[in-house]
């Protein structure tokens, strides 16, 4: 059951998105997100998507594929890293590309930072675009929302990953220093989505759970 708070923050987000031109969906736990989505999605589309451990939590990729998506998956193992650039240059291309945001603030935005630049493209330019997220990534402003995928979602993505950045031990940002060649810097490129031109391009499936960092 959610609280009365919480109901009027999601009720309030998914009206606000369609005033932004994005399709904004509750689902109260798990399950019925994997649904929402595999609801969505055709049979027939091929699929691509960024790293996230929201999917995984989900499971939502293997799904896919067992069901026969055809879906680009740059995490194979003992692929190159060559060929992992590769299908993440076509994943950003398919016809539904998944990912899931570093942070939401209290007015629609969707923030999202990125590495190699395939959740960047494949979010604002992919024909079709789901984005799944639990309601931890809620921050009030896009402030905060910009503050937490700097300081909380990407230092937990340095351990995850083992990359050698500044905020790898401690968490602590320090962006002024992460540069090549002394360090491997995750926050390269950094989106920003305020809304959307091409209608039922872009949909939200907010999770009433813990998803990711």
């Amino acid at each position: 059951m959610r609280s009365f708070k919480l109901d009027k923050k999601i009720d309030s987000l998914i009206k606000i998105w369609q005033k932004r031109n994005i399709a904004g969906f509750y689902c109260a736990n798990k399950e019925s997100g994997i649904d929402k989505i595999l609801e969505i999605i055709p049979l027939s589309a091929s699929v691509g998507f960024s790293g996230s451990i929201s999917l995984e939590q989900l499971g939502v990729v293997r799904l896919l594929e067992s069901r026969g998506n055809k879906v680009f998956s740059p995490y194979k193992t003992g692929i190159s890293r060559e060929e992992g650039l590769e299908l993440r240059r076509q994943g950003a291309q398919a016809d539904y590309y998944l990912a899931s945001a570093n942070a939401i603030s209290e007015k629609g935005e969707l923030v999202f930072f990125s590495a190699f630049g395939n959740r960047t493209s494949g979010v604002s330019y992919a024909k079709n675009v789901i984005i799944v997220c639990g309601i931890n990534k809620l921050a009030q402003t896009i402030d905060e929302a910009l503050k937490r995928a700097r300081e909380y979602a990407a230092p937990l993505n340095c351990k995850r990953l083992n990359w050698e950045s500044p905020c790898f031990k401690d968490g602590i940002c320090r962006k002024e220093i992460c540069f090549f060649p002394e360090y491997k810097r995750m926050c390269c490129q950094i989106l920003i989505i305020e809304a959307e031109v091409t209608a039922d391009r872009l949909k939200v499936i907010l999770v009433e759970e813990n998803l990711g960092f």
